[in-house]
């Protein structure tokens, strides 16, 4: 690109689609395992049913509330919206591309098949005709479409057959019309008994070859698949509501009956049939995509997660016990003596959980304060934790996050065991949302109360803990104890914040810390001293965030990014950011933790957060940002963030026209940041082994 873009900053959707085309991109990778590839294929299509359900849902009210405002990048609504959806469209095509022409190909030669029924002998057909009847007939609910042509209320993301019949009887009334919904409770692929290759064969296309016993009297003229995608936004008003989860949940019922913002029907459809759908459903032509790949992959996993085939996935990665935790000792001993960072997957999730549950079961614990987002739901170890020590007497404050999105359901259920067990339950903050992630345990011990802190990048969820990449610190400094009590007690209560000391909060306190930050360093390099910043997060948007780097940049701090979803920066571009590097690494664990290091002169400031440089975290969300203070917790970052940096394997760099080029080894060793760090933490833990005297003290009851 020569001369400066028209605009300084990159249209969020145009980034937020670039992001999913790395994904299909490692869909298409041959260097990726088949399975995983057939993973990657359904992540890229659940990732843009959000992104229609949430984001394209946005650009149409506003277009419906006039549109006339500009983005950063100085486009309208409308013009994003057809930017967005051209996009949509092109992504759309290369993802059929690589279903039909490399994905099914390659599951053949691996003897997996996805057969058509005129494909099948008489033993299997009868079979499935069998199943039909016994599972499949009874399930299902023709619901016939009246005169005016109006479809019922059909639920979102579920595939459905329209069908279009005629009467078999003469002066019957002229051809009708229905809609059939697959059951989503049925497997999406059924699997073929007798075959070999393995087969399958859609559930879809078995209902489409029955339909005759759902409409006797009539007959089929033509049957396709349709797929509705609902707005799921929340847009919650707290007028004529006193209680915020009655609020919600009206919400959540408005949300199942939405306006469609998406229509996709199998391309080999009639423009008959395409129309009369389009016209019973109110939608326009910029909304309907004709699709000849699966309308739903979701069922694809079921081939995705059979057991065998391991040499189609990748290798196990089984997380790691951080030695310290392999002695016989108490887990508020180990605390104690000195702050431990865990970074999962590599490491164990497990010694958060033994914390939380060690909590609930330890007499001399007093209170148990934490603040939820996601967890795995109501068989969450965490959840059940709580519930126990609520029930065994300790105060359980939980600060429930009820609108994580589309976990809003699932919240409210286990919001509400938390109550039923004693629980003080705070069910987030009217016009915030919070995203914090933080623990609080206060112990009795003989020197006196003392209080445990957990602080991380991400969520209480031991699952997602498995392929998510976070970072948390366990500590048992005052200074950190002291902060998590001043900021529990200002969510719960009507104090002001207090002045903390190690916590940096927001609204308000991660911005202003933020810049200060970035400013010291143009002090620093105007003063000839060393200077830098090296971040990793999810997504960077903010407008102010992004001037303050290209004025750091201007100055001459050198500034690397490693954003794995939408950055609206744009990098390299003369007089402006040439000083600013951006990559993204897409891989099989999802990276998730977000990290600040500013170089401050070689006094290196090392800062974890649970908050992206998005307004909506910034202004709109309750979010921590700590610094890792002891300088082997604050080692084991740099040098696990550096390993990022390094990766010419799955690491892409972004262009300032917005488009990514993948890093190329450039004929020198291959390295793989994931498989590296994983390799050094198991070094590192061997080192410790060898290093540091074990301590065994027996426990009492084991």
């Amino acid at each position: 690109m020569t001369g400066r873009p028209a605009s300084q900053f990159i249209n969020r959707e145009a980034s937020w689609l670039e992001f999913n085309r790395r994904v299909l991109e490692e869909a298409e990778n041959p260097r990726t395992p088949l399975m995983e590839r057939l993973r990657f294929f359904f992540i890229f299509h659940s990732n843009l049913d959000e992104f229609f359900m949430v984001r394209v849902a946005s650009l149409i009210h506003q277009l419906q509330q006039g549109g006339h405002k500009r983005d950063p990048a100085g486009l309208t609504a409308a013009q994003q919206l057809d930017q967005v959806l051209a996009k949509v469209r092109d992504l759309t095509a290369a993802s059929e591309r690589l279903f039909f022409q490399q994905l099914v190909p390659a599951l053949s030669k691996e003897s997996f098949r996805i057969f058509q029924l005129g494909d099948l002998g008489p033993s299997q057909r009868s079979y499935l005709d069998d199943y039909f009847s016994r599972e499949v007939y009874s399930v299902l609910t023709p619901i016939a479409i009246d005169e005016s042509g109006t479809f019922p209320r059909l639920a979102g993301l579920a595939v459905n057959l329209a069908v279009h019949l005629t009467p078999e009887k003469e002066g019957e009334p002229s051809p009708r019309l229905a809609v059939v919904q697959v059951p989503t409770r049925l497997p999406g692929l059924l699997r073929v008994p007798g075959s070999d290759p393995i087969g399958f064969v859609w559930l879809v296309d078995l209902i489409r070859e029955h339909l005759g016993s759902l409409f006797r009297g009539y007959r089929v003229i033509e049957a396709a698949q349709f797929r509705l995608t609902r707005d799921s936004e929340l847009e919650l008003d707290d007028e004529g509501y006193s209680d915020y989860m009655q609020m919600l949940e009206a919400e959540l019922t408005r949300r199942r009956q939405a306006r469609p913002v998406r229509l996709e029907c199998a391309a080999d459809t009639s423009e008959e049939l395409i129309g009369r759908i389009q016209r019973g459903l109110g939608i326009n032509d910029p909304l309907l995509l004709r699709v000849r790949g699966p309308l739903d992959p979701r069922p694809l996993l079921s081939i995705v997660d059979m057991s065998g085939a391991g040499h189609l996935r990748y290798p196990p990665l089984p997380p790691l016990l951080h030695p310290v935790f392999e002695q016989q000792r108490d887990i508020f001993e180990l605390i104690r003596e000195s702050d431990i960072v865990l970074h999962h997957p590599y490491d164990s999730f497990g010694p958060v959980l033994e914390l939380i549950e060690r909590a609930a079961d330890d007499p001399d614990v007093l209170a148990i304060k934490q603040a939820l987002y996601r967890t795995s739901g109501q068989a969450s170890p965490v959840v059940a934790a709580l519930i126990r020590a609520a029930e065994g007497g300790k105060q359980v404050t939980v600060l429930v996050e009820l609108m994580a999105r589309f976990d809003e359901e699932r919240n409210i259920e286990w919001a509400r065991d938390l109550e039923r067990a004693g629980a003080h339950v705070i069910y987030g903050l009217m016009g915030l949302k919070v995203h914090a992630k933080i623990l609080l345990i206060v112990r009795r011990e003989p020197e006196g109360i003392r209080r445990y802190v957990h602080l991380g990048t991400g969520n209480y969820n031991e699952r997602t803990a498995r392929i998510y990449t976070d970072i948390g610190l366990l500590t048992g400094a005052e200074e950190f104890g002291s902060d998590a009590s001043g900021f529990f007690n200002t969510i719960t209560g009507f104090s002001e914040p207090p002045a903390f000391h190690r916590l940096i909060t927001a609204p308000g306190g991660i911005r202003q810390a933020v810049r200060t930050m970035i400013r010291r360093e143009i002090d620093r390099v105007q003063s000839g001293q060393r200077a830098g910043i090296t971040a990793k997060m999810n997504s960077l948007v903010d407008p102010e965030i992004i001037q303050e780097l290209y004025r750091a940049s201007g100055a001459g701090v050198p500034i690397r990014l490693n954003i794995r979803g939408i950055c609206c920066l744009r990098p390299g571009v003369p007089g402006l950011s040439e000083n600013i590097r951006v990559v993204s690494i897409v891989d099989r664990c999802l990276e998730h933790s977000r990290i600040c290091v500013f170089h401050n002169g070689g006094q290196e400031e090392v800062y974890l957060s649970s908050a992206d440089w998005m307004q909506r975290n910034l202004d709109r969300r309750v979010e921590l940002m700590f610094p890792v203070v002891q300088p082997h917790c604050k080692e084991r970052i740099i040098h696990d963030l550096e390993a990022q940096f390094s990766d010419n394997q799955q690491a892409r760099f972004l262009r300032a026209d917005g488009s990514y080029g993948r890093v190329s080894a450039g004929g020198g060793r291959a390295f793989r940041a994931q498989e590296r760090i994983n390799a050094s933490l198991a070094e590192e833990h061997a080192r410790l082994r060898r290093t540091t005297p074990v301590r065994f003290v027996p426990l009492e009851g084991k």
